[in-house]
């Protein structure tokens, strides 16, 4: 039996999403990058002739974001008088599209807020959170911060940071290393270590920073914090390196944040480059490519830590079969009229229809520019 519904309109914002204070970590310490201070946003509405409405968000740090609304205002039209259920068909026409700039990095990251307002749409047609239509494990998700340990915070800012996500009722605490000076990263560790005592999770993230010889050493030196992970700790695309890595510290390797599409993931699983798999729905493509990608690592017995996002990973995460953690970040709040609930170290899935997100005054404010397509009933 064929749906009766079909969408008829397309909107796409550029939203572009000040932060209070430039972030470094340590591509910015090694002149790799400048701070960021903004985050470019690309966000899809999209209608459905029987009134329901999905939305959803992708995003680019430091550049990137004009080029994802560029693409998207290309292949939008596609979309139109098309059945938004048949969402992987839709996916798929939507890649070949725009095939001859590729099916990975900025080309599907256009796709991807069209994909998650579609399944925003879905959820919503059927009245549930999109996790409950996923197929949920769990109602909620341990989550960790991230966002008060970056490298340029002042080690006392960092404690009083992670004090406050734990009275919060946020679970677990990521630490930002990667210094020039190894003997900085490790006496930043060790004082967040004494100062959570060893009963909170910890985590550190090396963003890239390392080469081999480097990792491997800092690696058995931050064996004794007891770390929940040790997240990209070499070059992203160094499943090699990042397989030896995993096969001989104790500590579990956390890696794939950076990868753009399932492709480079199954890479990276095959060659058993990390004991927690961390894909980023917005940067492979959407929720449909992310649900592939979630049925392999599940199938290779990986643990899943979605990267940023959290709004969108909630729900992912509530669907995958193992204990997931989600990443706490704060810095999106002011783009939504919502706030997720946090109590007794995890995020709770929220009852709201869809992804559970509606923009905010502020985001409309923030739009630099718009554009749709098709037409709206009366």
């Amino acid at each position: 039996m064929t749906s009766s519904d079909r969408i008829a309109w397309v909107r796409l914002s550029s939203v572009y999403l000040p932060l209070a204070t430039p972030i470094s970590d340590a591509k910015v310490l090694t002149g790799r990058q400048r701070p960021m201070t903004e985050i470019a946003f690309l966000f899809a509405e999209i209608g459905a002739e029987s009134g329901h409405q999905g939305f959803g968000f992708g995003y680019s740090k430091r550049a990137g974001g004009p080029g994802q609304y560029a693409h998207a205002r290309e292949i939008a039209p596609e979309l139109l008088g098309e059945d938004p259920s048949d969402i992987a068909r839709l996916w798929e026409k939507l890649v070949w599209a725009g095939a001859s700039v590729g099916r990975s990095g900025l080309a599907t990251q256009a796709i991807a807020a069209l994909d998650v307002a579609l399944w925003d749409l879905k959820a919503k047609r059927a009245g549930l959170p999109l996790a409950k239509l996923l197929g949920a494990h769990r109602d909620s998700v341990r989550c960790y911060n991230t966002s008060g340990g970056f490298l340029h915070t002042p080690i006392e800012q960092v404690l009083e940071n992670a004090s406050a996500s734990l009275e919060r009722g946020i679970g677990g605490i990521k630490l930002k290393v990667g210094h020039p000076d190894s003997r900085v990263d490790l006496a930043r560790v060790r004082a967040v270590r004494e100062h959570l005592g060893d009963g909170v999770p910890l985590m550190v993230d090396a963003n890239q920073q390392w080469d081999r010889p480097a990792a491997q050493r800092m690696g058995r030196a931050l064996e004794e914090f007891g770390l929940v992970w040790i997240e990209e700790p070499l070059d992203a695309y160094d499943s090699t390196g990042h397989a030896a890595l995993a096969a001989s510290l104790d500590t579990p390797i956390a890696t794939g944040e950076m990868l753009t599409s399932v492709a480079e993931h199954a890479e990276l699983i095959r060659a058993g480059a990390a004991d927690v798999i961390q894909p980023d729905a917005p940067r492979i493509g959407g929720i449909t490519p992310f649900l592939r990608l979630a049925a392999l690592a599940e199938h290779n017995r990986l643990q899943l830590a979605p990267h940023f996002a959290m709004e969108i990973h909630l729900h992912l995460a509530a669907a995958y079969g193992l204990e997931p953690w989600v990443e706490h970040f704060e810095w999106l709040e002011p783009l939504f009229d919502e706030r997720l609930e946090i109590r007794d170290g995890r995020m709770i899935v929220p009852g709201r229809p869809g992804i559970g997100c509606t923009p905010s005054e502020q985001a409309a404010k923030w739009t630099a520019d718009q554009c749709e397509f098709g037409t709206r009933k009366d």
